[in-house]
Formats: C-alpha cells, sequence, structure tokens
C-alpha cells in the first residue's frame, strides 16, 4: 500500500510544476513579428489560456505592436504612437479570457502585408472546470516551456487517485 501512494505522489509531484507553468508563444515562430507572414495559419492549431505569454520579436524601429479592438483590427486602425510596444522583444501576459487583436503600426505592415494576429484565450488551464471536454491538441513545438493540455491532466489524475484509492 505505501508503494502505491508512493507512486501516486511522485506523479503528482510532476504535475504540479506543470500546473504553475504557463506557455510561452514567440508569435511568428522563427519567423517572428514581420510581414507577409500569414499569422492566422499560426494561431490556428495553438491554445492560448490565461497566464500564456505572446512574445513579440522583431528588428526594434522596424516593427511595433498595438493591442487593440476587433474593429481596429479589421480596419488596421493605428492608435496613438505613445500605445505602441518597441523594444523587438515584447512580452504580453495573457491576463483575461476571450478575444484578443494585435497589429503592427508601422506604414501599412497591417492593411497591406498582413501583419496582424487574433487569437482567442480560454480560461487559466489550472483550473478543473476550465478542462476541455473533449482531448486538447498538445501545443506544437513552437512554444516554449511545459506543453500539458487539460485532458492530459485530468487523465494524470485520475491516474492518481486510482493509485490512492486502490
Amino acid at each position: 500500500m505505501a508503494s502505491k501512494h508512493l507512486a501516486a505522489l511522485a506523479i503528482l509531484a510532476i504535475l504540479l510544476p506543470a500546473l504553475a507553468m504557463a506557455t510561452e508563444f514567440t508569435v511568428g515562430d522563427d519567423q517572428g513579428w514581420t510581414i507577409n507572414f500569414d499569422y492566422e495559419a499560426w494561431a490556428k492549431d495553438k491554445v492560448f489560456h490565461v497566464g500564456d505569454k505572446l512574445v513579440f520579436k522583431y528588428t526594434a524601429g522596424r516593427h511595433n505592436v498595438f493591442k487593440i479592438n476587433g474593429t481596429a483590427f479589421t480596419n488596421c486602425t493605428i492608435p496613438p504612437a505613445n500605445e505602441a510596444l518597441t523594444t523587438g522583444n515584447d512580452v504580453i501576459t495573457l491576463a483575461t479570457p476571450g478575444r484578443k487583436w494585435y497589429i503592427c503600426g508601422v506604414n501599412d505592415h497591417c492593411a497591406n502585408y498582413g501583419q496582424k494576429l487574433a487569437i482567442t484565450v480560454l480560461e487559466a488551464w489550472v483550473s478543473p472546470a476550465s478542462a476541455p471536454s473533449t482531448p486538447a491538441a498538445p501545443a506544437p513545438s513552437s512554444a516554449s516551456g511545459i506543453s500539458v493540455s487539460g485532458y492530459q491532466l485530468l487523465m494524470a489524475a485520475m491516474v492518481a487517485v486510482a493509485f490512492l484509492v486502490v
């Protein structure tokens, strides 16, 4: 019986740190934040949660990042310049669930070169209530850090509980 408890504790010790880790996504992967890149296709197979981070990598001065609303996204409406992120390594922590929109405000990069990103952010995946009802695809290799879907966590927790009960 003690070995079963030890096995369950070992599983939990491995999984608990994963619960606290957010996924960091480099927008555009190796291409970074640039013109003539299909950000819709890039985001399509990714799952974003509250607490995850978007990293916009680009040469400072050549691009910038604006967080905007859906209407401004559709129209590529550029906000005032003082609202731009401009470091070339801008990190945005996804703090709330829902739709999020980002554009480059340099010249016509948004309107004519597709430098815009729209994503949907889900509740934090550490909450049991947010576990998906169908298996979620694991995050692709473009995400750094530990990548664990809600389904995988649920299954691991069930195995741990089974060890405790038996």
